[in-house]
């Protein structure tokens, strides 16, 4: 990966709607050898896939909680279930595995609390955990920011 690829990336961070042309001009390409750029870029996973940012207000998601989960459980198996069944919560947008006291860091968004307390009920529905513990968010300072690329 070169600087162009890197400012091939930056644009696309930045608006993905953009034309090929479009972001050919912007780094100094040909329309066709940014094409041949970005398939290269996708088939080599560095794109994985084109998405769009909603504002969560407009649509009514006004509530945003992070939950962090402890469990006792290590095995390979019960791994395998719990990714499943997180995967399958919806309003559950980023899930990661962490180190430190807790074990998983959920993001959820939805409604209301009451809402939240319905997933928080299929969360520990399906699964042994030991601990969930939820932060809510009061206000969303930067969020959705682009990747440095340096």
């Amino acid at each position: 990966m070169d600087n162009i690829d890197l400012r091939i990336l930056q644009e696309l961070q930045r608006d993905s709607s953009q034309s090929q042309r479009t972001i050919a001009d912007k780094v100094g390409l040909s329309q066709n050898a940014c094409w041949r750029r970005l398939k290269t870029l996708e088939a080599s996973g560095i794109i994985s896939r084109n998405t769009v940012i909603f504002d969560r207000a407009k649509l009514g998601l006004g509530l945003v909680v992070f939950s962090l989960v402890k469990t006792r459980h290590h095995s390979e198996d019960w791994l395998r279930q719990f990714r499943r069944h997180v995967s399958a919560i919806p309003e559950v947008v980023d899930f990661f595995r962490i180190g430190g006291e807790y074990d998983y860091l959920l993001k959820i968004v939805t409604v209301d609390m009451s809402t939240y307390d319905s997933v928080y009920q299929r969360l520990i529905k399906g699964v042994e955990l030991e601990t969930v513990t939820s932060y809510f968010a009061m206000e969303a300072i930067e969020e959705q920011r682009p990747i440095p690329l340096v």
